[in-house]
């Protein structure tokens, strides 16, 4: 700010003269349409203005009311006193003059962040009571809710959790005018709300302020917040399981009713619907939601748009079709087991090249799930789905099959403030753990106290030469005994989708469904669900269906997956130098080894080793294994 000899920051007045305040044509109902969640587009613009001693928790609910917020679409922005202070404040002391200029431009940016429809969220020791006021009045004058919010904890407390040791500082001398120790802090009189952290949690604060938010019309009032993490992911986990009296039901009214048997991967996307991992989805896709997802790569819920980009649905045969028509309810078997009941079904016509050109965008039936597809029923059947028993696979992996809602409870019982996401249908090598490694460090350096990372195999159909789930499965506990990741933040479980090869459109799938069971954060990986060309370098440069840089670009521009913060994939090589896999650096191209899946096959075919630290030995070990079986029976 320019002073010129007539700034005066006392009193704040106006110094510039011959100014006309210019009104805007871009009114407040106008933001509104762009900026309001859901079908209630209303205007949300204010401030809340959290007042406290330092320490008192102030930016700690601050930053998570804004997580919250903007994951649920609701625009919102954290203003706190020390990032201000090396900014646009970096020029003022801690005076009572200084303070008080301190507040007034910040009560000013406020304002403007108000006004262009944003929840502002300010977080500042502000000691006067003179000062807050301003604050308060300057939003009344311009019509603008503010909320002031005194969090109220005890000194002696904010001194415990001081890291910085500032009240240490303060009561040696070296600190002048530190409030609360040398400079009185004025308690507020009449707080929209008081909040006392030594009786609740940070996300009880949060809750507080957002029943605030909620009573006064600013935030939808079914918006709902739990805990930390179910309040980045804004979809509820929706099971379709019934109770066990309502089974005995079904299984006797089954022998009265048609049935459909279901195939493999039919149940796997039984399995998908009915644990939630689809939510809100109610059962196979009727005609509408399938033209939404393939049209889309959406379903409009209630005024809310989810992101669903792969369909699920259920082909059946002509005959079949016959069998089941006008009916109300029909009987869902594999195996002669009986697992659940289709009620209201919706039939209508599988107009197969449309669906794959739609979703893969080819219909070359060499593509693996392509001829899948082009060999099911000529119908697809939609309904809501009563699901009477959990699909069990007895195949040794059941424990590691972990619904949405044990995920969340597992994670909220290890206390965890972010959950990372990692997706994969191969062996870990150590470049993976590299990155795993990375994002854990990063997430540390946002200020998250425990990341876990949820490390998700894809456990469906896969094509015939990718590498088993039970070999992927032992090698990834191979990689946690070795202690390449850290076994105490890391949660291992399957992730039961069949895998379609669908690139960037698939990718959507694997992200949503993650999002669904608590993570927050998702790594994407290079050419992620992607596949070669069927007719390969004849039909692209490089061999491949889909660019492998697509599936991140897609998934940061992705409707509907907004509460998910996309982690895109570092390149990871083998560096001959150090002899081990590190992040790639162009400069040293020369010292990087990018060691292929082929030639990995071949290592392990051939029983030679991968170059040291390439691998885990133990689980280099299981890979090799696995191939040299394979060898030995070709």
């Amino acid at each position: 700010m320019e002073n010129n000899g007539a700034f005066s920051i006392k009193g704040n007045p106006q110094v510039a003269t011959n100014i006309k305040y210019e009104m805007r044509h871009v009114s407040r109902e106008k933001r509104a349409q762009i900026l309001g969640c859901g079908d209630q587009k209303t205007f949300r613009g204010c401030t809340v203005w959290f007042t406290g001693l330092s320490g008192a928790g102030k930016t700690s609910i601050s930053f998570a009311l804004e997580e919250f917020l903007v994951s649920n679409g609701i625009p919102a922005y954290s203003l706190d006193g020390d990032n201000m202070r090396t900014g646009l404040n970096k020029n003022l002391g801690f005076s009572k003059e200084d303070r008080e200029e301190n507040v007034r431009r910040i009560f000013e940016v406020s304002k403007l962040f108000a006004d262009a429809g944003h929840i502002c969220l300010c977080s500042f020791v502000s000691p006067f009571k003179s000062e807050r006021e301003k604050a308060r009045k300057s939003h009344e004058e311009g019509n603008l809710p503010f909320f002031e919010v005194f969090v109220d904890t005890p000194m002696q407390v904010c001194e415990k959790r001081d890291i910085k040791g500032l009240y240490k500082k303060a009561r040696q001398g070296l600190i002048k005018g530190f409030t609360g120790v040398d400079q009185v802090y004025e308690t507020p009189e009449n707080p929209d709300i008081v909040i006392k952290t030594t009786k609740s949690s940070i996300d009880e604060c949060v809750q507080l302020v957002v029943e605030m938010l909620c009573e006064n019309g600013i935030i939808p009032k079914d918006l709902q917040y739990s805990n930390s993490l179910s309040s980045q992911t804004t979809i509820a986990v929706k099971e379709l399981f019934v109770s066990k009296d309502k089974s005995e039901i079904i299984k006797l009214e089954a022998h009265n009713l048609p049935r459909i048997d279901m195939t493999t991967i039919d149940l796997q996307w039984l399995q998908v619907l009915s644990e939630g991992w689809a939510s809100p989805l109610s059962g196979f896709m009727r005609e509408d939601e399938y033209l939404q997802v393939l049209h889309f790569n959406t379903i409009n819920f209630g005024g809310t748009i989810v992101n669903q980009s792969i369909p699920i649905v259920l082909p059946i045969s002509t005959f079949v079709k016959e069998t089941i028509e006008n009916r109300d309810s029909v009987a869902l078997y594999h195996n002669d087991e009986l697992y659940a009941v289709l009620r209201k079904p919706e039939i209508y016509l599988h107009r197969k090249e449309e669906r794959v050109a739609r979703e893969f965008g080819t219909t070359n039936t060499d593509h693996p799930h392509i001829k899948l597809i082009y060999e099911s029923g000529d119908w697809l059947i939609g309904g809501n789905l009563e699901v009477i028993r959990r699909v069990r696979w007895n195949d040794g992996l059941d424990q590691y099959r972990l619904t949405p809602k044990q995920l969340r409870d597992k994670f909220k019982a290890m206390k965890s403030d972010a959950v990372f996401a990692f997706q994969l249908r191969n062996p870990i090598h150590n470049g993976h753990a590299l990155l795993m490694t990375d994002t854990k460090r990063q997430l540390k350096e946002k200020g998250y106290k425990n990341p876990v990372l949820l490390l998700n195999p894809l456990g469906g159909w896969t094509k015939d030469d990718d590498v088993p789930l039970n070999v992927r499965m032992e090698q990834h506990e191979a990689v946690l005994d070795d202690n390449v990741l850290d076994k105490e933040s890391t949660v291992l479980a399957i992730f039961p989708s069949p895998m379609m090869y669908a690139g960037p459109t698939e990718v959507q799938w694997h992200a949503k469904a993650r999002m669904v069971a608590g993570a927050n954060f998702y790594i994407v990986g290079r050419d992620p669900a992607g596949v070669t060309h069927p007719e390969g370098k004849t039909a692209t440069p490089d061999g491949n269906l889909y660019d492998a840089t697509h599936g991140a670009r897609v998934l940061k521009m992705a409707p509907g997956l907004t509460s998910l913060e996309i982690i895109p994939f570092r390149v990871a090589a083998y560096d001959t130098g150090k002899k081990a896999m590190a992040f790639f650096e162009p400069k040293r191209k020369e010292d990087f080894d990018f060691i292929s899946g082929t030639r990995m096959r071949k290592y392990a075919r051939t029983g030679e080793d991968p170059p040291e630290g390439f691998m885990a030995t133990k689980a280099w070990r299981v890979i090799s294994e696995y191939y040299s079986l394979l060898a030995a029976q070709s």
